[in-house]
């Protein structure tokens, strides 16, 4: 036999649910509590889902209120290149761009190595002073050294195909250094990432249809990996993205060090 219940008792304390409310930090770091956060108690080892409130997303004890969205520095990339904006997106990683200018000219008996690790840093550094701390700056610069000869993007198409014949049936080294700076000089961060592409002999004109395409005109070394240069390409020895144009792993690094949260692809 089911009980009746009769609608005109009013329920006694022990009838109403145990409630408790979660202290929330004010603007001030005052703790006040929060109606909307108030949820039932529940017996002990028992769990229930409830609606998600502003306090989602924060670890608060009930003893030890913490504030937890700490401000992360704005990135910035100093560099109109759409292949290093696309690996940074991959890295779910908000940024703005701000192309530098400067002259990237090897200076006189200056190495690979050291041109690349001055020129990220100089295009890092350029635009950071334009920026006000916590903002970070990404420089980047990427080469292609021959036989100790640093090859460069070519000025017109039939530069292109000079550049081109002298990497074909070869194997060359691509340098990328990555620099971060801040605009009070607080990070100066750089480092150079190299690695070695076999590429096989192709015929002039093979070149020349390639070079057709446009691709070639913007890249170091006058080919880009990530598209149609693949076909002269034997093998990678060493990261794939350094040769894109930014060392993913060593990028993704720095920016953990500088207080980002990257995540690899």
């Amino acid at each position: 036999m089911n009980p009746t219940v009769n609608p005109t008792l009013k329920p006694t304390a022990s009838d109403r649910p145990l409630v408790r409310a979660i202290a929330v930090p004010d603007r001030a770091g005052r703790r006040q509590e929060s109606p909307a956060n108030i949820e039932p108690s529940l017996p002990f080892g028992s769990f229930a889902r409830r609606t998600p409130g502003p306090l989602d997303g924060a670890r608060l004890g009930r003893d030890d209120c913490r504030v937890a969205n700490l401000e992360a520095p704005a990135l910035v990339l100093a560099s109109g290149s759409p292949r290093r904006k696309r690996l940074l997106e991959d890295m779910g990683l908000a940024f703005t761009i701000q192309p530098a200018d400067v002259c990237e000219d090897a200076l006189p008996s200056e190495t690979p190595r050291a041109l690349v690790e001055r020129l990220a840093l100089a295009k890092a550094g350029a635009i950071a002073a334009e920026h006000p701390h916590p903002t970070v700056v990404l420089g980047s610069d990427t080469v292609v050294v021959l036989g100790g000869d640093v090859l460069g993007k070519p000025r017109d198409p039939e530069h292109a195909v000079e550049l081109l014949s002298r990497l074909v049936g070869q194997t060359h080294q691509v340098l990328t250094g990555v620099a971060l700076m801040s605009g009070d000089g607080s990070l100066r961060k750089v480092v150079c990432v190299e690695s070695r592409v076999v590429m096989r002999p192709a015929e002039q004109e093979e070149l020349r249809r390639y070079v057709a395409t446009g691709e070639s005109l913007d890249k170091a070394g006058a080919y880009a990996l990530q598209g149609e240069g693949r076909r002269f390409v034997v093998r990678v020895e060493g990261s794939e993205t350094n040769v894109i144009g930014l060392p993913v792993d060593e990028t993704f690094a720095l920016l953990r060090e500088a207080g980002f949260d990257p995540h690899l692809p």
